[in-house]
């Protein structure tokens, strides 16, 4: 969401990213992702359930297409990691590029503030026991595991060095957290001084899994631009994503499951957006985004206001409320497949908003009414009920509107976590 419209590039990191991360474990060596088919996600996701490593996925935005392009840069960014571990490893993604991916350099360290490293902590990142990797177009490289301990909440800095001209970047555009970019190899620097270039957006990292301390699994929120971040306050982590984390950590009793944020704003479960910097539809970024993730046990699809307010439905038809619920099947038996329970999300009210008709309310009054009575989903979470205006159920209630209709702001990003029934999710 936010003036959201599409993107174009498939994204399909198939259920062997767990399957990858144990094989990397064992052998020291990076792995290179290529796309791979559906059956491919099953077979996958049923070698990672019988392996002795577990791990889990403690931070992983999706990727997308049409980044900026580098050359003879450091990239620093933060990983904020939703869930304590040991044994990190990074994943970089060039799937979105047209041309091989050379880098030259990778390290990763605590953060001190802002660009700046605590001293002591900088750990080489190597892949295949190399510390350079050329990752050819469309693929990605996990790297070797990493001496470097992970808290719940607490920040990593990855530096990355692209020692040529990179073409069209692979990224997140909206990070909603600050990145900082150097002239030259400055990866092994601890003070930020050669950063003097920020920017709002994530290039080529892709995910941070661990082997958890306390841990069972991942679940993904998968999403658009309200899942995304869009409105929430820049480095505080307050998407409703965090603040669920947050509370899966703050018990009783261990954290058992981390959580990452699979939203990209403007996203469309259908129909690629005209935008390629808002990706792929989910029906084409599922298999990837969400169910590749590492220890995935649990999804929460909260997506379609992008379909209806742009009444984008299939092969260029005016969107129905039967199209949405025909998509959001395809992707509960994709789930399925592999195993994983999908949690449906009611889509919230937006009268008010450049999205708002009569008529597109009608279809998302519809798709709601399906999500919570049809059975479809292993269980429904209510943002509709949680975020509407109690005098005007049309309408976001005035506390959480960020100002456009929307989106909700922090407050309202907290009250979608806290409604979230616990009991839902797989521990």
């Amino acid at each position: 969401m936010s003036p959201e419209e599409g993107r174009t590039a498939e994204r399909r990191r198939p259920r062997g990213r767990s399957l990858l991360s144990v094989l990397g474990a064992l052998t020291g060596m990076a792995l290179t992702v290529g796309p791979l088919g559906a059956s491919h996600v099953a077979s996958a996701a049923t070698s990672a359930a019988q392996s002795k490593v577990r791990r889990v996925s403690a931070w992983s935005p999706s990727m997308t297409t049409g980044g900026p392009s580098f050359d003879n840069r450091t990239i620093r960014m933060v990983v904020h990691s939703s869930v304590a571990g040991s044994g990190a490893r990074i994943t970089l993604s060039n799937r979105y590029s047209a041309a091989p991916l050379d880098v030259g350099a990778v390290d990763v360290a605590v953060q001190a503030s802002g660009g700046a490293a605590t001293r002591g902590t900088t750990r080489n990142v190597t892949f295949g026991r190399s510390g350079h990797v050329t990752i050819p177009a469309g693929a990605e490289a996990v790297s070797d595991v990493i001496p470097i301990p992970v808290g719940a909440g607490e920040n990593l800095l990855v530096s990355l060095y692209v020692p040529g001209s990179t073409g069209r970047s692979t990224w997140h555009s909206d990070a909603f957290d600050t990145a900082y970019i150097a002239s030259g190899n400055h990866t092994g620097d601890d003070a930020a001084s050669a950063f003097g270039t920020t920017t709002t957006s994530w290039y080529y990292l892709a995910g941070l899994d661990v082997v958890p301390s306390t841990a069972e699994g991942t679940v993904v929120a998968f999403g658009d631009s309200i899942t995304d971040g869009y409105h929430s306050s820049t480095g505080t982590y307050s998407r409703w994503p965090d603040f669920l984390g947050r509370r899966l950590g703050a018990g009783p009793g261990p954290q058992r499951l981390s959580v990452v944020d699979a939203g990209i704003g403007g996203n469309r479960v259908l129909t690629d957006a005209p935008n390629l910097s808002q990706g792929v539809s989910a029906l084409k970024r599922f298999g990837h985004d969400a169910l590749g993730q590492p220890g995935v046990k649990d999804v929460i699809l909260f997506e379609g206001i992008n379909d209806i307010g742009n009444n984008a439905g299939p092969d260029g038809q005016p969107l129905t409320a039967q199209d949405l619920i025909d998509g959001y099947r395809t992707l509960i038996d994709e789930a399925h497949a592999a195993h994983v329970r999908v949690l449906g999300a009611t889509l919230m009210p937006d009268e008010g908003s450049g999205y708002y008709t009569p008529v597109a309310e009608a279809i998302r009054e519809d798709v709601n009414r399906w999500i919570r009575t049809a059975g479809a989903f292993d269980g429904v979470i209510d943002f509709d009920r949680t975020t509407r205006d109690p005098a005007n159920p049309a309408a976001l209630n005035p506390a959480y509107d960020s100002g456009d209709h929307l989106h909700p702001d922090d407050e309202g990003m907290q009250a979608m976590a806290d409604a979230i029934a616990l009991r839902l999710l797989r521990t």
